[in-house]
């Protein structure tokens, strides 16, 4: 006989991991014990060393499902035999689950939120089960966790679900080793759990608050839902009406709305899709899949106005599978706030803020722990990459691939925020919380922060940010250093923006970093946005960029992308404007030679290498957008004009530069502007700007490559949300012969800055980067 002494870290509270370990050592005739204790499973267990080695390599092999195993180690205590362990009593079992351990921070590791499992989903649908229609249904294996976690140990007391005192019947289940829902926390039942609500008119429950929901939505209504993570907004899709008043009572401009769908065979009616599209709808995660648009789909132009994809989600909970049951029809779902406010927690809070735009609530009384957001995903064709991490990925730790020295707290950039807490080799990074331009949002970021600092018992001995001091997030990380007298790492925008994709494949560099971006700050003080760097953890070099060009009225030339188009024409006729037959030339003279002006002097119009800035412009040289209602919205309208098929780009140069190359996109602009005055097709236009960059992309990778002999590229920045642009740039990179890293659970955007910002300020402690 032999004892063990195994520790298993990483995702293995909330999923089932314990009763798991519990039915193999019944299998193997195993004795001893299973407990939680923070960050980690515990495990005692005694018998022939044949069958320890069978228990352990099934326990590494098949975990459950929502389980990820980060670290499994075990010693043989010596000497000690089954005598250390206790002799089991006349009916109790020889193995046995032990309470939680309430031990030191651990690894930082929660299990995120997830759709029902299909065990659950058939009890649901089985009228004969006592859940049967119960819209709060779950079990080990599915239903809320972060959510409703307020402390660790994850165990039901230190959940939002402590006040539910469990009936007979729940409880015999929870207690019961055999049971799919032993030590389930979120465990319910209509008997004892969680009541579904609806409010309308004032005050009143309905009957059936289900049915008056779904009758209030078919009738062109606005409900409000409250989720697993806030509240949402809903409408029927395919009645303009109700879109477009739910489009002005958000002030939401022409940004697409997210739909949710009942079933895959609705999801192919409004978009294709292939087998990669449909596992990333139906994955437990449940995100916002971005699609491309079927040809007369049926959802009213106000959903997605002018656009060619379409976001689509599958339902997330019991309750949203059960009030599509009830519709049958897409209905649009999106955060139920005001633009630019945090998604509303509780009713009363929704009632306040939402009351004179929604017709209904849909509600229960299943307290909300911490706002948690939908995740988004774009399908590119070939695989599905991050655009928000939020629900169902949160708080999955990434492994950075290194062991740190100190706990870093990352706190991200100004928009699409989130941050990273990283401790030994676990980087968390928090939900979505949005852009930080409202007193709200900032008052947000510093609640969340708050609860992951006591959920995970953090406290961060370094705080990195981004160089830029006027970002909210870097003014909290000064304000945080100041307060704990901890030192302050200022990060580089697009420094943290490779590191972040290098991270999630468990590297620190050395690569070349091309980063396409909106902008940043960069080491000269100039403003970033096209850049070639050459990255090895802290450390970074500027290689090369795209050639500089003013931005006209600063923050103006984001809003309105005519601007731009005029500040490039300005650049490649040498401070001319030229005589073509342009519609961005004709619109507005004085607005146009206002700018004309700031472009000569330099006043109020600030140097860029900005490739966000450069998809505006050709987006308005072409007349597809004027001014922008949303970040990226120009860009997202070029890619979806792109003709298929082979194009032949326009001309560049690669220039020498004192800062390192420079590409030249004046000559493909001339030649650009030129075509289209002449009445050249947009789709066409588009296609061969998309091949100039990847062309430029690829000339400046084999530049870095010649002087610094760099064979692995990092695809970075938020332009790669561009399908076109980042497939063809990864193909024409592969074929010159370079190792290519695109992003993969985290986003290339600002959602991932944090992740990046965190590995940079902890990489320099590291010997090989000191």
């Amino acid at each position: 006989m032999e004892r063990r002494s195994i520790a298993v870290r990483g995702t293995v509270q909330g999923v089932g991991f314990r009763p798991f370990v519990y039915g193999l050592a019944g299998q193997f005739g195993l004795r001893g014990f299973v407990r939680n204790r923070a960050g980690e499973v515990l495990i005692e267990v005694e018998g022939p060393p044949s069958a320890l080695d069978r228990f352990l390599d099934r326990i590494a092999e098949s975990p459950p499902p929502l389980a990820h195993i980060e670290d499994l180690s075990w010693t043989v205590e010596r000497g000690q035999g089954s005598a250390c362990l206790d002799q089991p009593r006349s009916g109790e079992p020889r193995f046995r689950i032990e309470a939680s351990e309430a031990a030191a921070a651990g690894a930082l590791a929660i299990s995120p939120d997830v759709a029902p499992c299909e065990h659950c989903l058939a009890e649901l649908r089985d009228p004969a089960d006592r859940r049967y229609r119960y819209p709060f249904l779950n079990c080990t294996q599915c239903g809320p966790r972060l959510t409703i976690t307020l402390a660790l140990p994850y165990d039901r007391e230190r959940t939002t679900l402590a006040a539910f005192t469990l009936c007979p019947e729940c409880r015999t289940e929870y207690e019961n080793p055999e049971d799919r829902r032993f030590h389930a926390q979120p465990i319910a039942c209509p008997a004892c759990g969680p009541r579904l609500l609806w409010k309308a008119d004032g005050g009143g429950d309905a009957a059936d608050p289900l049915a008056a929901a779904a009758r209030t939505i078919a009738a062109g209504g606005l409900v409000a839902i409250k989720g697993l993570g806030g509240f949402h907004l809903a409408c029927d899709a395919a009645q303009e009406t109700a879109v477009d008043r739910l489009r002005a009572g958000k002030g939401r401009g022409d940004k697409p709305f997210a739909l949710m769908v009942p079933d895959l065979a609705t999801a192919r009616r409004l978009c294709e899709l292939d087998d990669t599209a449909e596992r990333g709808l139906a994955a437990p995660e449940r995100p916002v899949v971005l699609l491309p648009r079927c040809p007369g789909a049926a959802v009213a132009p106000g959903v997605a106005p002018g656009g060619a994809l379409l976001g689509l989600l599958l339902p997330y909970s019991p309750l949203h599978g059960l009030l599509m049951e009830r519709l049958g029809r897409p209905i649009v779902l999106t955060s139920g706030n005001r633009s630019g406010e945090p998604m509303a927690v509780e009713e009363g809070e929704a009632v306040a803020r939402l009351g004179d735009l929604a017709d209904g609530f849909l509600t229960h009384d299943r307290p909300i722990a911490v706002r948690c957001d939908d995740s988004v995903v774009r399908w590119t064709g070939r695989r599905v990459i991050p655009i928000r991490r939020s629900r169902g990925w949160t708080p999955r730790p990434v492994k950075v691939g290194f062991e740190t020295v100190r706990p870093v707290l990352a706190l991200g950039g100004q928009e699409k925020n989130t941050f990273c807490m990283l401790r030994a080799g676990d980087a968390v990074l928090s939900h979505h919380i949005g852009d930080l331009d409202t007193v709200e949002a900032i008052r947000d970021l510093r609640s969340a922060l708050s609860h992951y600092q006591r959920l995970l018992d953090f406290s961060p001995h370094v705080l990195p940010c981004d160089l830029l001091p006027d970002y909210a997030s870097t003014n909290l990380a000064r304000e945080l250093a100041a307060r704990g007298d901890l030192p302050l790492v200022p990060v580089q925008h697009h420094h943290a923006h490779v590191l972040s994709v290098l991270a999630e494949h468990q590297l620190t560099g050395p690569a070349l970093g091309i980063v396409l971006d909106g902008s940043g700050l960069g080491t000269d003080g100039t403003i970033w946005g096209c850049e070639f760097l050459v990255v090895d953890g802290a450390r970074m070099a500027r290689l090369g960029h795209l050639e500089r060009v003013r931005l006209p009225g600063g923050e103006a030339a984001v809003r309105e992308p005519w601007r731009m188009a005029v500040a490039w024409l300005l650049q490649a006729w040498g401070g001319e404007l030229p005589a073509l037959d342009l519609p961005v030339l004709a619109a507005e003279p004085r607005a146009r030679r206002a700018v004309e002006r700031l472009v000569a002097r330099g006043i109020q119009a600030p140097l860029a290498s900005s490739a966000g800035r450069l998809f505006d412009a050709v987006a308005a040289l072409l007349g597809l957008r004027r001014r922008a209602s949303f970040e990226g919205q120009a860009a997202m309208e070029l890619e979806a004009v792109a003709a298929a098929g082979p194009a032949s780009p326009y001309p560049f140069t690669l220039d020498i530069a004192a800062d390192g190359f420079e590409l030249r996109f004046s000559p493909a602009i001339r030649a650009l502007a030129e075509e289209a005055a002449r009445g050249g097709n947009p789709g066409r236009i588009s296609a061969r700007f998309h091949r100039t960059l990847v062309d430029a992309l690829v000339a400046g990778a084999r530049r870095a490559r010649e002087e610094h002999g760099l064979e692995l590229a990092v695809l970075a920045g938020g332009c790669f949300q561009n399908a076109l642009l980042l497939e063809g740039a990864r193909d024409a990179l592969v074929a010159a012969g370079f190792k290519v890293l695109v992003p993969v659970s985290v986003p290339p955007n600002d959602g991932g800055l944090a992740l990046g910002q965190a590995v940079a300020a902890a990489a320099e402690e590291l010997p090989a980067c000191a």
